[in-house]
């Protein structure tokens, strides 16, 4: 009676510690399903995107619609936040195995004493939009303009508030002369802009593309091209990126090198293909506004994508100099670049074809 006793505790104790499983997971964001196929039996990654709907982000999603990470063996689980300082804090905090989000947070951290590497470079420039409310635009003409004024920023410490207090210390604006707010994304960007909550922010597409659509705002930068990050930024800024702990990629060198393989696949993939042909792969839900808009959106900030995951040689230096600008936590500390992202992986993806 004992042993039976014992072993349904023991079963009830199991099923209990599965339902809290469940529960972590449901908060920890929003899982996506795989691509319907059967059951990977390689190794496992979770892997956290600052927004999956975004098409900064597109290569995450897009290589799982394509099949690619099953081609590979490997078994992977995109989930998402609302931004990309968000993935980081589930990286470090070991809910994920990769974070696919902004180069620039693998500089943040390491001045924080944090060694986390890009292994794909996604992105050469930043994608970004610095958009001003059509309300606004008569008087907001460039950064010299953000002072006192609520500009819209996906979250507190991430890439948009990194970005947009460059953009206005390079204008004669000191990073607390104006107030960030975290609207997001897409549709809460969009009702900060419409309610006056904001007076303008940086955003991405698909909602730049929306925002312009309705007439809500006008464009004060564009860096969705390298041309537009060498005008606002001084030079390439790389940008979405897989990255990872530098430990967790020493130790599982072998799934680093198939993720790796699967999204240079995907990079090449995109650049032979029509935006039109790239939107139709994506979730039907992504396209706000409809498909042919969201067509239109990838095509504008398809030239921001590297076809081949390498970094950009004199990108990092640029992040940096950017960084340093206005982040003291950064200027001034001996930051190792080289130390901050890695090309082994995507050059060995390259030379096997």
């Amino acid at each position: 009676m004992r042993r039976h006793l014992a072993a349904a505790a023991a079963a009830a104790l199991l099923l209990s510690l599965a339902a809290c499983a469940n529960d972590a997971a449901s908060t920890s964001g929003a899982s996506v399903p795989k691509d319907g196929g059967p059951a990977v039996a390689g190794p496992k990654v979770k892997i956290m995107v600052g927004g999956l709907d975004k098409v900064i982000y597109l290569p995450a999603m897009l290589t799982q619609r394509l099949g690619y990470f099953r081609a590979e063996g490997v078994d992977v689980e995109l989930m998402t936040e609302p931004a990309g300082v968000n993935a980081t804090t589930a990286l470090l905090a070991g809910d994920v195995q990769g974070a696919v989000g902004f180069y620039d947070h693998t500089i943040d951290l390491q001045a924080k004493g944090k060694s986390v590497e890009s292994v794909v470079q996604f992105a050469q420039a930043p994608g970004e939009v610095e958009l001003v409310s059509a309300k606004a635009a008569g008087s907001v003409t460039s950064a010299s303009g953000f002072k006192g004024r609520k500009l819209g920023i996906t979250g507190l410490g991430s890439s948009t508030d990194f970005l947009t207090k460059y953009l206005a210390v390079k204008h004669g604006v000191g990073a607390g002369d104006f107030s960030p707010v975290a609207v997001g994304a897409g549709q809460t960007f969009i009702a900060a802009l419409q309610q006056g909550s904001i007076d303008g922010g940086m955003t991405t597409d698909p909602t730049v593309a929306n925002v312009l659509d309705k007439g809500l705002g006008k464009v004060l930068y564009d860096m969705r091209t390298p041309e537009g990050s060498r005008a606002a930024l001084g030079g390439l800024y790389p940008s979405s990126s897989l990255y990872m702990a530098t430990d967790w990629v020493n130790g599982h060198k072998d799934t680093t090198q198939k993720l790796a393989n699967a999204f240079v696949r995907t990079l090449a993939w995109m650049s032979s293909h029509t935006p039109a042909e790239i939107a139709a792969k994506m979730p039907a839900d992504y396209a706000q506004g409809g498909q042919e808009l969201y067509a239109k959106s990838i095509g504008t900030s398809l030239p921001m994508f590297t076809k081949d995951g390498v970094m950009p040689a004199d990108g990092p230096k640029t992040v940096l100099d950017v960084l340093s600008s206005f982040n003291p936590e950064v200027k001034g500390r001996q930051i190792d670049l080289g130390r901050t992202y890695t090309t082994e992986f995507v050059e060995k993806a390259a030379a096997a074809g």
